[in-house]
């Protein structure tokens, strides 16, 4: 092992300082010195503060576990409010304001579309994010369970005309409902064509049809008399018609249209955070490459498909004539935002004064100087308006907010950028920045551009937060409690009161069942309905099927219809879920228990075992689910309430997850990678893993899972020399 660099004050890890050195600040302009000189500077002004606000967590945690303690029962919703205002937990609310932040790309202020969260430490995976801007609606379609495999509609191993015949008719009339022609249907098109700036469809009983709307042609590709591709926009998102009868496709449809690629992916989130297992230098290192690699442009990844081997790079820009015949291009790649850890993690790739700096500030550094090969435009453009996108999770109230906003001008200081270069993202997923919304946006007015709610931590929180004031309602329950209706409520008309539109997003959580794509198409519209301009989703194939929403729904629209609207009121997000009958059914007891202690069993384990950070993860009932900390957060918060409160013994709770064991061990039995739990319980590491979230579950502060799974993980690649 080589020894570690002491250098600037600090004691950095020769891996990470090798990096920064000789891949990142070459091309930057930051020279070695002014960027290691610049973190210590922060470490030394920031520490303190930093510490002083988790130590602020705790206090207020306190008093929330003595409130309760001395007022069971039923909450008294007016003597909550003021003891909450009385120890700060709630804020006053200042003069209405607007946000100011400028600068911002359009993907982030005009469209509205589905948002990717991806773990950067996967170089296939931030790939495919960036890319998944355009894909192919026919290949969304064919793959998913959208189109029904019966009656001859099988996916099969080869092309199936019948499914494809379905595919094609499905496609059509999401065309005819985006893009109508002024005339017939889209289905009865032989043949396009462009004439004086305007689309023209020729059907097959020989007559034409221009567009219902003029502005929805785009441009085209190749020749105005027979082109090879169709742009068409709506609602700000584009469909591009691919025609050609050199493929099976193309040669049996009656326009010849072989693929209808649409914008799909508009933003994407490279996740330093949830979604990830960076307990080290090691793995430190290797998602801070990955993010200067996209940054730069550089980055690629061995792949295979069908048989063949290929590397995956960034897709180039998308080159088109518009309708006057004059040449344009459209974004490739859809926007990268970067997902930093929380300000509660702190690591030893870097020490202070001989002790662990919070990470939050390294990635702080890391992230933005790996950007400026962005903004000095040394590869693929991400931001054409010179911007640094830092999404910045876990934020406890607008002190928090204030701390990020200062440590992000230092960074800007240090590495020479303009005031107020990094714009944040404020994640809406902890109960007392939910509950001062309105004054964590003030704090950031000038840097926010996004907010986003996140039904998983949030609930996580919610429980800890209230641990002590009784037994919570089972979880199948909570998404329709007041509490959380109101919070996906209030999040929005937050977001429209403080000026959002046309500055940044508001944002929707995750749909976590990526194979059940035909319950995301008929649930997920519900989102920019709602007047949310972005939602996330699970994979390329969601974000295309998830796009058809944002053609149905004009989101700008819907916002201003929603302007003023008041529903998500205060007293319903301050209702503590707690059961009012706690005398469940026995029987219902254990199936609670079975499912959450399977759903974190599955995660830990190759989160310790494997280093997988986010993955489809098989529930109880064999169907695979999304699962990164915020699920394991949820899950571990909800049994340790229940054995807090009496509802389940410590020795049902083991009993459970012994069984739950074998079930695991029995849904990974294909995975080579995969070492059995239920062989040697007391010598798995994971499963000794997910038992102390539980039973540390009250202690743990926030009820956040890192204090367990780091040590627990580095245990493990010790345990194997790695």
């Amino acid at each position: 092992m080589k020894q570690r660099i002491d250098k600037h004050g600090l004691s950095i890890d020769p891996s990470l300082y090798d990096l920064v050195n000789n891949e990142i600040l070459p091309g930057t302009e930051v020279a070695p010195e002014g960027f290691w000189d610049g973190l210590f500077d922060i470490i030394r002004t920031f520490r303190p503060r930093n510490r002083e606000l988790l130590e602020r967590r705790d206090r207020l945690q306190e008093r929330l576990d003595d409130w309760h303690r001395a007022n069971p029962g039923p909450v008294d919703f007016d003597a909550y409010r003021e003891f909450l205002e009385e120890i700060g937990y709630l804020c006053r609310r200042g003069e209405p304001f607007r946000i100011v932040t400028d600068n911002v790309d359009d993907e982030v202020s005009v469209i509205a579309g589905p948002q990717l969260v991806v773990p950067v430490d996967n170089a296939r995976y931030a790939l495919n994010a960036a890319n998944a801007r355009w894909n192919s609606l026919y290949d969304a379609l064919y793959g998913s369970d959208i189109i029904p495999e019966t009656d001859g509609g099988a996916k099969g191993s080869r092309y199936n005309p019948v499914r494809g015949s379905r595919v094609i008719a499905y496609a059509r009339d999401f065309l005819d409902r985006a893009v109508p022609l002024a005339a017939g249907s889209h289905a009865h098109v032989v043949s396009y064509r462009v004439c004086a700036g305007r689309l023209v469809a020729r059907m097959g009983d020989g007559s034409e049809s221009g567009l219902g709307m003029k502005e929805c042609f785009a441009g085209y590709r190749g020749n105005p008399d027979s082109p090879c591709g169709i742009l068409l926009r709506n609602n700000d998102l584009h469909i591009e018609l691919e025609i050609g009868d050199d493929s099976e496709i193309g040669k049996a449809d009656l326009a010849h249209i072989k693929d209808m690629v649409i914008e799909s992916a508009i933003t994407s989130i490279m996740d330093l955070e949830d979604a990830v297992a960076t307990v080290d230098a090691e793995d430190k290192v290797n998602a801070y490459r990955n993010w200067c690699g996209l940054m730069k442009g550089t980055l690629t990844a061995k792949m295979s498909k069908g048989g063949k081997r290929f590397t995956r790079r960034l897709n180039p820009d998308r080159e088109y004539l518009g309708p006057d015949g004059t040449p344009f291009t459209l974004h490739g790649r859809g926007l990268m935002f970067v997902r930093n850890v929380g300000m509660h993690i702190d690591t030893d790739v870097v020490t202070c004064d001989g002790d662990d700096i919070p990470e939050t500030f390294l990635d702080a550094m890391v992230s933005a100087v790996a950007a400026l090969h962005d903004l000095k435009g040394s590869g693929i453009r991400n931001s054409r308006k010179g911007s640094i996108y830092v999404v910045k999770p876990k934020m406890h109230g607008p002190d928090e907010v204030a701390l990020a906003v200062d440590l992000f001008s230092r960074v800007e200081t240090h590495l020479g950028l303009s005031e107020n270069t990094v714009k944040i993202g404020i994640m809406d997923e902890e109960r007392r920045t939910t509950v001062n919304l309105s004054e964590c946006i003030r704090a950031a007015r000038e840097r926010v551009v996004f907010i986003n709610t996140g039904f998983l931590d949030r609930t996580g929180d919610e429980i800890h937060s209230e641990m002590e004031a009784g037994p919570m309602i089972p979880k199948s329950e909570m998404k329709t409690a007041p509490w959380l209706l109101s919070y996906e409520d209030r999040n929005v008309e937050v977001g429209l009161e403080t000026g959002m539109p046309g500055h940044g997003q508001i944002g929707k959580g995750m749909w976590a069942a990526p194979d059940f794509m035909e319950g995301m198409v008929r649930e997920k519209i519900a989102h920019p309905r709602a007047g949310a301009n972005t939602a996330w989703v699970p994979s390329p194939t969601a974000a295309t099927l998830h796009a058809m929403h944002y053609h149905m729904v004009n989101v700008g629209q819907r916002q201003w219809q929603l302007a003023g609207r008041v529903k998500g009121s205060l007293e319903d997000i301050l209702t503590v879920p707690v059961m009012t009958d706690p005398d469940l059914d026995p029987s219902r007891i254990v199936r609670e228990v079975e499912n959450n202690a399977q759903g974190i069993l599955g995660y830990v384990v190759r989160w310790i075992d494997q280093g997988i950070g986010c993955s489809k993860v098989p529930d109880i009932s064999d169907v695979a689910l999304m699962e990164d900390r915020a699920t394991l957060r949820i899950s571990s918060q909800h049994i340790a309430n229940w054995l807090r409160h009496g509802l389940v013994s410590r020795e049902l709770v083991e009993e459970v997850f012994e069984r739950m064991a074998s079930v695991v061990d029995g849904q990974n039995a294909g995975d080579p990678a995969y070492t059995p739990m239920s062989d040697n319980l007391d010598g798995s590491i994971a499963y000794r893993t997910a038992l102390e979230l539980v039973f540390r579950g009250c202690e743990l502060p926030n009820g956040y899972t890192e204090y367990v799974l780091h040590p627990r993980r580095r245990e493990f690649k010790a345990s194997r020399g790695s």
